[in-house]
């Protein structure tokens, strides 16, 4: 799939050691001519971890992609509604955020965000990497 001129959201969950090889896919992805509308589970957005200070990785992610982030699920829950998305990356995906997914329970701007795009029958992209 030609990434230029799409929208994609992407949504990043607890799974912080991975955090720094996902924001280079996600530069990559900006480098190829998509716009980026990052998204992050409460989780990600507010914890710290050995991994780095989410207030390190809101600022590189805002950088990068030019866009403030998606973090709460009144702010999320348009992307749907409002067609902000062309395809959905959920990476990483968490255990937890995967099993929420499955079974429909919506209580994160990680899930909310993967449900309000999925109600236009788009593509999704759900990975975790270890």
């Amino acid at each position: 799939m030609k990434l230029k001129d799409k929208k994609v959201g992407f949504v990043l969950t607890g799974s912080f050691c991975t955090f720094k090889n996902t924001i280079i896919q996600m530069e990559n992805i900006v480098k190829e001519g998509a716009e980026v509308i990052p998204i992050m589970s409460y989780n990600a957005h507010n914890l710290d971890s050995k991994f780095g200070k989410a207030s390190d990785f809101i600022k590189q992610i805002e950088d990068i992609t030019n866009n403030k982030i998606i973090h709460t699920i009144q702010d999320a829950e348009p992307i749907g509604p409002k067609h902000m998305t062309d395809i959905m990356i959920v990476a990483p995906a968490s255990g937890n955020t995967m099993a929420k997914i499955a079974h429909g329970i919506t209580d994160t701007p990680a899930v909310m965000a993967v449900k309000s795009h999925l109600r236009n029958r788009k593509q999704c992209c759900i990975s975790c990497f270890n």
